[in-house]
């Protein structure tokens, strides 16, 4: 097993590793929750019928009373209306302040019941089991939870570190392709902005057998970039920002497809590579980076381009929340495997966005 500690003053908490830990999760949580009586177990319609009776069966050994609340799978289930819903159900079901919840699902499930959880009886425990690759090594980790608004995504919501992470390699066997490599987004992004060196092992592993092989090793170099990253800067107040290299611009790709066109992962892609051009065109970043990384995604099967009126990039510069009245700072890479915060007025990356350099 590879664990990590995530050493935040009073809110530590282990992120563990290892294939075959459904099976094992009723005595880790236990271990970490000995009060409980009650779970609730938050999941959706496509991770529930694969995994929860593996992992019922674990939490009721461990002596739990469980309450499942299934959602709809997708991100439309991101929303007030099924967050009331949640705060309702746990309230029937019987839930108290020392009771838990449970994510069982991918980064939808985690925002969503981490949300529930922070807020039900002013907070609850809550254990994170992400099953999709994004949720592993990005949503599960780091403690932003959140609803979607008629505004945009992740607009309503809090900081709530979980009290323990459990990543079992074995249920990403059963994602469909694009669902695996739609994290591998997110994966390269930590080459990208802290490690080039894993940015050269992901190249050299193009295909999902090959990055299976080494999934533990993803997993946990992903997630020990972020628990430096969120120990240094748990509110998102400075270097925390580096994570969202590729997010600026792939909220506006997931904003011109609607929501359902470009998934996440592959709007991050196309992002990635649009900040690498905005770099090189600011001289920023090296005019080499834009090329590689336009690789890496291609040949992962992700978009390096997404097609987006100055409209939709005008909408989402306007909601990003690293925006402050007519200025807004970009993530961008001073060179492959190091990110920093550029600092621009809304004009200036306006008129770059329609000059059409991507």
């Amino acid at each position: 097993m590879k664990t990590l500690t995530v050493a935040l003053p009073g809110r530590e908490y282990e992120i563990a590793i290892q294939r075959g830990l459904l099976s094992q999760a009723g005595e880790r949580i236990r271990a970490v929750l000995p009060r409980a009586r009650r779970l609730a177990v938050v999941t959706d319609t496509n991770v529930g019928p694969l995994y929860y009776n593996k992992v019922k069966a674990s939490l009721e050994r461990a002596g739990f009373e469980l309450g499942l609340f299934p959602v709809p799978a997708g991100e439309k289930s991101k929303n007030a209306a099924q967050l009331s819903q949640l705060w309702e159900g746990f309230m029937e079901f019987g839930l108290t302040r020392t009771d838990g919840v449970v994510a069982l699902g991918g980064g939808v499930v985690g925002d969503l019941a981490g949300f529930a959880a922070a807020t039900i009886l002013r907070g609850v425990a809550f254990v994170q089991i992400p099953t999709t690759l994004l949720a592993q090594v990005d949503s599960s980790v780091g403690g932003k939870v959140a609803v979607d608004l008629e505004h945009g995504k992740n607009l309503a919501g809090a900081f709530y570190q979980p009290r323990l992470v459990l990543m079992d390699p074995d249920a990403l066997d059963t994602l469909p392709l694009p669902v695996f490599m739609d994290g591998m987004a997110e994966v390269v992004k930590y080459g990208c902005i802290r490690d080039p060196g894993f940015f050269e092992f992901l190249t050299a592993r193009p295909s999902r057998p090959q990055l299976m092989a080494d999934i533990e090793h993803i997993l946990y170099t992903c997630c020990d970039i972020k628990r430096e990253v969120v120990t240094e800067d748990e509110l998102d107040t400075g270097l925390r920002m580096i994570l969202n290299f590729g997010h600026t611009l792939g909220h506006a790709y997931e904003l011109a497809g609607h929501y359902t066109e470009w998934s996440h992962g592959q709007a991050v892609a196309a992002g990635m590579c649009a900040a690498a051009k905005l770099g090189a065109a600011l001289g920023v970043t090296p005019p080499e980076v834009p090329e590689r990384i336009g690789d890496a995604c291609a040949s992962l099967g992700l978009p390096t381009a997404i097609s987006c009126s100055i409209e939709d990039y005008a909408a989402a510069v306007g909601l990003d929340k690293k925006g402050a009245g007519t200025d807004i700072t970009l993530i961008l890479l001073d060179k492959l495997g190091h990110a920093v915060p550029h600092k621009l007025p809304k004009a200036q990356l306006m008129g770059l966005l329609d000059s059409r350099i991507l």
